[in-house]
């Protein structure tokens, strides 16, 4: 290895160490009462290397939403591919229970996706382009998935084939994450008061979506 493959590592390992120390600190004190101080701290470096890195708080917190993104798609295309050929409700109802799963697993991750959905922080001051347009990319990628089912159930005859496929696609995706954002949140209430299961209501949420958009079998004669 020469010289500059040797620094460029050494940047990408102090560079992940400063993600990995503002994960410990976003997740434990929240994102707003987080500072960089703190995250220096954590991290053993001088505020001054952080900047090095870093552009922002903001910029460290999109480096976290990134490796949150890439967890979740790595599960979801292992249990796609898992499923083979599944029709398009399996796959809708299988993208949902992967994200609830997520969630269970990385519980910290998810809410930083999530929080990011229901936010416009892509705009905040201090997030450089590259940094934006890796969130975009990823978060398009998970987005793919949905307007893929759609049209294999266009394809296959289960779905109406008038709809419009990015509109259908991202109403259900506004839909899911507004049920997430219930029964993730409003999870022990929902489970405890009402005596219904969190996962279940969430993938019932999903049927119910889906049924405004099925094919009945008489309208295929």
């Amino acid at each position: 290895m020469g010289i500059s493959e040797r620094k460029e590592k050494e940047k990408e390992i102090k560079r992940n160490d400063i993600i990995d120390a503002a994960e410990k600190v976003f997740f434990s004190k929240g994102y707003d009462l987080a500072t960089m101080d703190d995250v220096a701290k954590e991290a053993e470096f001088s505020k001054r290397t952080l900047y090095v890195y870093f552009n922002s708080k903001e910029q460290i917190y999109f480096e976290i939403m990134v490796r949150g993104y890439k967890l979740l798609i790595d599960m979801i295309e292992s249990s796609l591919n898992e499923s083979g050929e599944a029709n398009f409700l399996e796959r809708i109802r299988l993208i949902g229970k992967i994200m609830y799963k997520f969630n269970t697993i990385y519980p910290n991750h998810f809410f930083a996706i999530m929080s990011y959905e229901n936010s416009e922080m892509d705009f905040a001051v201090g997030i450089p382009d590259q940094s934006r347009e890796e969130c975009y990319t990823l978060g398009e990628k998970l987005f793919g998935y949905l307007t893929d089912a759609l049209e294999k159930g266009v394809k296959g005859g289960e779905i109406q084939s008038e709809i419009d496929i990015k509109s259908t696609a991202i109403i259900i995706w506004s839909c899911t994450v507004g049920l997430f954002n219930t029964v993730i949140r409003k999870r022990h209430y929902i489970e405890n008061y009402h005596n219904k299961n969190s996962e279940k209501l969430l993938l019932e949420g999903l049927d119910f979506i889906i049924k405004s958009i099925e094919l009945k079998e008489n309208e295929n004669d």
